[in-house]
């Protein structure tokens, strides 16, 4: 068997890397300081930046939706109960995972689904899936084009 002996200088530990990751910790530190302390807002609140900048709704509606017991998620306009989407299973994702979140907040504060949700198209393009309820609200147009066309088909 032959048995290496190693000298004290073959493990030497490079500065450069140590100093790069010092100063990742330095800057998010520094960062993390600078909205703590109110030098930089922590984030922008969408219905306050609407109501800064005078935006207004250009169309409403309330909507409910359903679990269906094949898994399908039925979509209906809350003042006429005309369905508007209907998702089979393993489609909609998008719309499923959004009311789920809205869901969620209702079911931790035992709210119950007498009240409908608001989409809400506003004039300079967003739209938003509101819960009245529990005050939460979803930017649509955040998600990208193709899951804000499939909420914006539900206003028509």
């Amino acid at each position: 068997m032959i048995v290496r002996e190693y000298e004290e200088d073959e493990f030497a530990i490079h500065k450069v890397p140590i100093m790069m990751m010092g100063g990742v910790v330095a800057i998010s530190l520094a960062l993390t300081s600078v909205v703590a302390f109110g030098y930089v807002d922590r984030a922008a609140v969408p219905s306050e930046v609407r109501a800064q900048e005078g935006v207004m709704s250009t169309a409403t509606r309330s909507i409910q939706f359903y679990d269906e017991a094949d898994g399908t998620v039925r979509v209906e306009d809350a003042a006429s109960g005309e369905v508007i989407a209907s998702f089979a299973p393993a489609t909609g994702g998008f719309v499923r995972s959004s009311v789920r979140s809205l869901v969620h907040e209702r079911r931790i504060r035992g709210i119950g689904r007498a009240t409908p949700f608001e989409l809400i198209a506003w004039d300079n393009g967003a739209l938003s899936l509101r819960d009245t309820t529990t005050d939460k609200s979803i930017e649509l147009a955040s998600f990208g084009a193709d899951n804000r066309a499939v909420f914006a088909a539900m206003l028509k």
